[in-house]
């Protein structure tokens, strides 16, 4: 639909994907909340595919940071753009398409490692198998957002889940003590 706009109008729009966001004032319907959530309660976490997956945790801060560099950055018509070869990333109207990530996949039983130090409390795991519909990896090629918009993602997860765990413990822990 946006296509059809930037096409028809020449309304300049932009598509951004985003890749397993975490971090302060997350979903708490998403892994590291649930995790840290059910690690301090004394909680099993369900970890599916027995942990034999990659997912490209991308820290919020460094979204925000995307974002705001495509918003100073409206798109511009591909004038190198072919209906013979297209590629769906650019478009002969003012249009684009990019993912926002931290472009380095790292291993689901990682992060639980990582939270488990970070939190100071081990993780009982539920190892489950893959559930149906998901993927076993995840990677956000970001190098259309690095050349278009000089973006690069700045935060480890070993960062991103130390900043998330000092929020965490700041608004949650002091309620449930």
């Amino acid at each position: 639909m946006a296509h059809t706009y930037s096409h028809l109008y020449k309304l300049p729009t932009t598509g951004l994907r985003f890749f397993t966001v975490y971090g302060p004032w997350g979903r708490p319907d998403m892994a590291m909340f649930k995790f840290a959530k059910a690690m301090l309660d004394g909680e099993p976490i369900d970890v599916y595919n027995y942990g034999n997956m990659r997912r490209d945790f991308t820290y919020v801060d460094d979204i925000v940071e995307g974002i705001i560099r495509v918003t100073d950055r409206p798109a511009q018509p591909d004038p190198t753009w072919s209906g013979d070869q297209p590629n769906p990333a650019t478009s002969s109207a003012p249009y684009r398409l990019y993912n926002i990530g931290n472009s380095s996949p790292v291993e689901l039983l990682h992060v639980i490692d990582v939270l488990e130090k970070t939190l100071g409390v081990s993780a009982k795991r539920n190892l489950l198998p893959m559930q149906p519909g998901d993927v076993p990896a995840t990677y956000a090629d970001v190098a259309a957002l690095s050349r278009d918009v000089d973006f690069v993602p700045k935060t480890s997860v070993e960062t991103g889940i130390a900043r998330f765990v000092e929020w965490y413990r700041d608004i949650y822990v002091p309620m449930t003590a």
